[in-house]
């Protein structure tokens, strides 16, 4: 019985995206994104032990819907 899902590791999406590929999909550098991540303009990322990540996900959606400010949605 086969799930249809492709345990190829080739072939699997990630859910959660680096620092990097957050900056690629914005076309921004890596210090642009950590000050807006400092100013509260990026979605909230997650950190798995030291590393800092963000849901693939949550970060297309965010684009989708103009890059609203995050700072300005918590006032």
């Amino acid at each position: 019985m086969s799930s249809g899902v492709s345990l190829n590791n080739d072939a699997v999406e990630p859910l959660m995206i680096t620092a990097a590929q957050v900056a690629r999909m914005l076309q921004v550098s890596l210090r642009t994104l950590w000050r807006m991540r400092s100013a509260g303009d990026l979605p909230t990322p997650l950190r798995v032990g030291a590393a800092v990540r963000w849901r693939k996900e949550e970060i297309i959606r965010w684009i989708a819907d103009g890059c609203p400010s995050r700072k300005k949605a918590r006032e």
